[in-house]
């Protein structure tokens, strides 16, 4: 298997873990902790991080079959990127409710619309 398409399925893997793990945890242990608002910051953050583990392991899927594809390993590095800091900002938020770990949240976006906009461009010039 491409070191590439390993790299991605693990961390695809280990987001979905995680995701389902920090999932519970919101829907348990946070649920009369934290604010309403503050638990759908959090619900975000797990579905977004959820979405891009599948993301991930389709990129980790592709690079077994597409090896010399550079742009996928690019879509990869950005969406795993992207998940750090769009969810990883959110569940801060929710927990510290410091407002200004708000603003590394659209860098997250933006990482996370890149890497599905290479993803796009490494399929149609896979060959």
């Amino acid at each position: 298997m491409p070191a590439n398409a390993r790299i991605f399925l693990v961390l695809g893997t280990l987001a979905a873990l995680l995701g389902v793990g920090l999932g519970a945890f919101g829907a348990h242990a946070l649920k009369t902790r934290l604010s309403a608002d503050a638990l759908a910051l959090w619900k975000t953050a797990t579905e977004y991080q959820f979405y891009h583990a599948l993301g991930l392991l389709a990129i980790g899927l592709l690079s077994v079959h597409f090896p010399r594809v550079p742009m996928l390993a690019w879509s990869g590095w950005c969406m795993t990127l992207g998940v750090i800091l769009f969810s990883g900002s959110l569940y801060a938020l929710a927990l510290a409710g410091a407002r200004w770990l708000g603003l590394i949240t659209p860098f997250g976006g933006i990482a996370l619309i890149l890497a599905w906009g290479l993803l796009l461009a490494a399929l149609l010039g896979a060959d």
